[in-house]
């Protein structure tokens, strides 16, 4: 094999661990209800709190529906940080998702 070409697959690992361990670390907000429910969750999509507005516990089936609406606005935003964060290391190389 090319010296050349081990040598970019060896920096490419490196670059890929790092932005492993770089979106382990990241955290995102989502929120729902205009900030009545907010979650915080972490780049191994690990939800780290949950912060929910005093108002919205009067209808606790709002606030099921907030809640849920909060998580998945997090794992959406989460996700798109991965992608993100791997597209440009990967340089659109068709390389499969890595999280």
């Amino acid at each position: 094999m090319n010296k050349n070409f081990l040598k970019q697959a060896q920096q490419m690992q490196i670059k890929l661990q790092q932005a492993q361990i770089e979106l382990g670390n990241a955290t995102v907000e989502g929120s729902a209800g205009g900030g009545a429910v907010k979650i915080i969750m972490n780049g191994k999509q690990i939800v780290e709190s949950v912060v929910i507005d005093n108002e919205a516990a009067d209808d606790i089936e709002m606030l099921q529906d907030l809640v849920l609406a909060a998580f998945n606005d997090a794992s959406t935003k989460i996700q798109e940080k991965a992608s993100n964060t791997m597209g440009a290391i990967t340089g659109g190389m068709g390389m499969p998702g890595l999280m």
